[in-house]
């Protein structure tokens, strides 16, 4: 179907609730996306950090085509395969810090239990019904959950609610209540939210690095403060790993780039490496909370997502990155090309700051400049994919097997663009 034929079917029957690109892609190879005309696009967003392993990867696609071909569904009712060692997978890859994930040890020492569902809104539900569940059985008692300002956390009425930004939240007023707002990474702010409400907070939720306002890291000092106020008083740490998580800042999950271990994480988007997942992962005494009915999900952790899960983290956890690059794994890959990337962005014209690590990064432009999204439009007629995150901001999230010839090939066309 061409470009032409699609978007006239989807100006007619499909809701007007994205504004979407003049193309229409319908193939791809490892960085490149390949459109109707057979023209291929560099590819820098990955399908906003969901196509970590490039596309038309083999094993990915061989996981994927071979389970189709076995079981596609047959509820939570029954085991299935790859289930448990996706969440195995998990668990071990948590407990392994700043390092490499460990290999299978059956001395591990913190089990971590995955909920499954389809994606970071129902991953982030989870885990509020989880911290409002857990404080009321054995936990504080509490009820509010403190959010960070210029946060996101899914487009769901109780997601929309944990989003403190006012362009999410005020046209669905009014919204399910208990979430307290304050600015991110302000600790004198976190004391006195914590000294007014003390236990009635249950828990906080946060992106240790904020994606769509952006990319903004939360800073050391505040990760802290948020470990140590959370464990005084009963309540819970939960990081939205839904963007920054799997393997993209060069760490397993973003928390273990600050040394904290939460109480309970979220992770989607690069989870099943394109096809839908979402998790809600807690520590063990923490998941007790939950009873059989508490909650559920038709399709959540179902064959196929699982089978594309388990195969998305053998290649990140014990596979081998693109040739070229120093280090053998993904981690000390994505750091490499990550450290090069946000250099090589630093260096161009009108670029007055790059933030985030790893292969999550985000370009301040100087004020006065076009706004960024014409140049997102501009880079896209250029041949590469791009994203703006507001009128000065650019956003980089490429696929986790971006070498330094694709940076080399983006900047070159960046460089023409802003000069």
């Amino acid at each position: 179907m061409s470009y032409e034929e699609a978007k006239k079917l989807d100006d007619a029957y499909v809701m007007h609730t994205f504004g979407r690109s003049p193309v229409e892609f319908v193939g791809g190879h490892g960085m490149y996306l390949t459109d109707d005309k057979g023209a291929d696009y560099l590819d820098f967003l990955a399908g906003i950090a969901v196509n970590c392993l490039g596309y038309h990867h083999e094993a990915l696609d061989a996981a994927i085509a071979g389970q189709a071909a076995k079981l596609l569904h047959v509820s939570n009712y029954f085991q299935i395969e790859h289930r448990g060692g996706v969440a195995r997978m998990i668990s071990q890859a948590a407990n392994a810090g700043a390092g490499e994930p460990s290999a299978a040890s059956p001395d591990e020492p913190q089990v971590w239990r995955t909920f499954f569902g389809n994606s970071g809104a129902e991953a982030n539900e989870c885990a509020i019904k989880l911290a409002r569940l857990h404080a009321k059985h054995g936990g504080n008692g509490g009820y509010d959950i403190v959010c960070l300002k210029k946060s996101f956390h899914g487009r769901t009425m109780e997601t929309i609610a944990a989003t403190m930004q006012g362009w999410a939240q005020d046209p669905f007023k009014p919204l399910p209540g208990g979430f307290v707002a304050i600015d991110a990474n302000d600790v004198e702010a976190l004391r006195a939210v914590f000294a007014e409400r003390g236990s009635n907070i249950c828990a906080v939720l946060l992106e240790p690095i904020q994606g769509e306002s952006g990319v903004h890291p939360m800073r050391q000092e505040f990760m802290d403060e948020v470990r140590r106020l959370t464990t005084e008083h009963g309540a819970l740490m939960m990081c939205d790993e839904v963007q920054c998580g799997m393997f993209r800042t060069g760490h397993a999950f973003g928390f273990q780039g600050y040394g904290v271990v939460p109480d309970v994480f979220t992770l989607a988007k690069s989870l099943g490496g394109g096809v839908p997942m979402g998790a809600c992962v807690a520590r063990a005494e923490v998941s007790e909370a939950f009873k059989p009915g508490d909650h559920g999900s038709t399709f959540g952790g179902g064959p196929l997502a699982c089978a594309a899960a388990e195969c998305v983290l053998s290649e990140l956890i014990g596979g081998t990155a693109p040739e070229g690059e120093e280090g053998a794994g993904y981690l000390a890959h994505v750091r490499e090309v990550g450290a090069y990337l946000a250099d090589q962005l630093g260096k161009l014209p009108h670029v007055t700051e790059v933030r985030g690590a790893g292969l999550m990064l985000g370009a301040e432009l100087e004020a006065g400049l076009p706004d960024a999204h014409e140049l997102v439009a501009k880079a896209l007629a250029a041949g590469a994919v791009i994203n703006a995150t507001g009128p000065t901001t650019l956003r980089f999230l490429p696929p986790l097997v971006c070498t330094k010839v694709d940076v080399d090939k983006l900047c070159e066309i960046l460089r023409d663009l802003l000069a």
